[in-house]
């Protein structure tokens, strides 16, 4: 499938692949600070013959652009509506994965009524320290991504996938290292300063929470907060680190698959 370039804004368009409309059930796939579309390869190769898979490059990364503004969380949830009005999708399944997971409980709140359910996947309602997040902004900005690789991958992937999958963590760690430093501060800032604890029982959309057994960035305790505030919430443990849709994508694949066999079309 081709990217296609879709304006969200003055001076911002995003890259979207989307499958050729069809019958079957719509999934939109929202990736994590840091990487891009192809972070779903796995995903997609395992549903895409039950689902209308839609994922995209986030502000800033990828092959998406980013003006140097300030960006909130309201915008990131933003940039998906209006990604389905261009491709005319009047509701779907939303799956994000940490700051996607962020983005898709704010959908859950604002635009309940595009969508059918949410798939909260290794994220949480707030990640703090803020001044963690201020202080990589800043590091990004002054010295690029390539000196925050080694870590990213170690919180990503155990070393067991590293050590199984050493093609595939590779290729991760190049699409981390070339995405924009202005996109990477951006979403470091939103990472800061966003919350959406106080507004999760507000949540009445069916949710799947899927959490990495080895994730040391949002541990299995953070996806049981969020178990415990969303009203219709179930939750589902993967043998992965954070990128747990790639390091246990058939775990993830079925979670999703059972989650969506239950929801209204």
């Amino acid at each position: 499938m081709q990217i296609q370039m879709i304006p969200v804004a003055d001076g911002v368009s995003l890259a979207v692949e989307a499958a050729p409309a069809s019958g079957k059930p719509t999934i939109v796939l929202s990736s994590s600070v840091g990487a891009g579309l192809g972070m779903w390869d796995e995903l997609a190769a395992r549903l895409s013959g039950d689902f209308s898979i839609v994922r995209y490059d986030a502000r800033g990364h990828g092959q998406s652009q980013i003006t140097d503004e300030p960006i909130t969380l309201a915008t990131l949830g933003g940039d998906v509506i209006r990604i389905l009005d261009a491709l005319g999708v009047s509701r779907a399944t939303i799956c994000g994965l940490s700051l996607g997971g962020l983005t898709a409980q704010w959908l859950g709140v604002h635009h309940a009524g595009r969508f059918n359910g949410i798939v909260l996947a290794n994220t949480a309602a707030n990640f703090p320290p803020a001044a963690m997040w201020h202080d990589r902004a800043r590091a990004v900005r002054e010295n690029g991504m390539q000196p925050l690789v080694a870590t990213t991958v170690d919180r990503w992937f155990t070393r067991a996938f590293q050590e199984r999958e050493p093609k595939r963590v590779a290729e991760i760690a190049e699409m981390f290292s070339k995405t924009s430093s202005v996109g990477y501060a951006r979403c470091c800032e939103v990472l800061a300063s966003a919350d959406m604890l106080p507004e999760l029982k507000s949540i009445r959309l069916p949710a799947c929470i899927l959490c990495g057994e080895h994730d040391p960035s949002t541990p299995p305790a953070r996806g049981e907060e969020l178990a415990a505030e969303i009203p219709n919430a179930g939750i589902v443990t993967l043998k992965a680190a954070h990128i747990s849709a790639i390091e246990d994508a058939d775990g993830f694949a079925d979670a999703v698959r059972i989650f969506c066999a239950k929801l209204p079309r």
